[in-house]
């Protein structure tokens, strides 16, 4: 058996209280490790060509205030 498997079926057995509990570890969990490949990214340069498509069409008028 995989470890996904694994990780599923014991999901599957957790209780209300525990299943809501694992949610929100996840959910931190996700959101940080988005957060350090973002900020990975950031620091190799792989988002300098669209930042700078993104101020180019600002300044060209482009864009829109959200």
């Amino acid at each position: 058996m995989s470890t996904v498997n694994e990780i599923e079926a014991a999901v599957s057995k957790l209780s209300r209280e525990e299943l809501e509990s694992f949610r929100r570890w996840f959910q931190d969990f996700d959101a940080d490790t988005w957060d350090r490949q973002f900020g990975a990214d950031v620091r190799a340069g792989r988002l300098d060509t669209l930042a700078a498509e993104a101020i180019e069409d600002v300044r060209a008028g482009r864009g829109r205030d959200l």
